[in-house]
């Protein structure tokens, strides 16, 4: 089988590091705390960006694998990780390869990256592999609008220019149910609108727990 091709966004990462530090400024790194809070035992983030997770992991967390395959964001989040609150080894990798033996991590971080892998079901097939049983996803994504309008255009940005223009990302996936589809059982669920940029309608979020059986 071929080596699948790097990963390499130069223009997307650049500008992420600036809006990523905005829109945590406009509230998203008190989701952040929320969606990590209660984590204990060693974990597994994916696509873990520039790092703004790792100053949000709780002091129960025994270890943090931190999977980024961009070079530029993989750079920045090796300095957060130096100073993060628990111990963080970041790792180039893929979510749909996670470099991890079967059953090798007590959680698994999906924060804003579902909505950039190539396939949902390989990476959330991965996910669960990794899982010892019992353990649990923590998610935060936006996903595909209910309301109409909005839903017609997400899906037309997804088939011709934002996901070029946007490191991969598509505004009109259903991660809830792909998350199901996967194996693996959704304890807990919030959904609201959140929109930190007014440019495109990214949005609505959800958050919370899936665990594997």
């Amino acid at each position: 089988m071929a080596e699948p091709a790097p990963v390499h966004h130069p223009w997307f990462a650049r500008a992420y590091l600036r809006i990523s530090v905005r829109e945590d400024e406009a509230g998203r790194a008190e989701h952040r705390e929320e969606a990590l809070a209660g984590l204990s035992g060693r974990v597994v983030e994916l696509g873990a960006g520039n790092g703004l997770n790792f100053s949000h992991y709780p002091p129960t967390v025994t270890e943090v694998v931190a999977i980024e395959p961009e070079s530029l964001l993989r750079s920045h989040a090796e300095r957060a990780a130096a100073e993060a609150p628990v111990p963080v080894t970041v790792v180039d990798g893929l979510a749909d390869a996670l470099p991890l033996e079967d059953a090798s991590v007590d959680a698994a971080v999906a924060s804003l990256v579902l909505c950039t892998v190539p396939d949902q079901a390989v990476t959330l097939a991965e996910i669960k592999r990794v899982l010892r049983p019992g353990g649990e996803l923590r998610f935060y994504e936006h996903v595909l609008s209910r309301k109409k309008g909005v839903a017609r255009f997400q899906h037309f940005a997804d088939a011709t220019f934002w996901p070029p223009m946007a490191g991969g990302c598509h505004m009109a996936r259903d991660t809830a149910p792909a998350i199901e589809r996967a194996g693996l059982t959704i304890e807990s669920q919030k959904r609201w609108g959140y929109r930190p940029s007014r440019l495109l309608p990214a949005e609505p979020m959800i958050m919370g727990v899936a665990r594997r059986p």
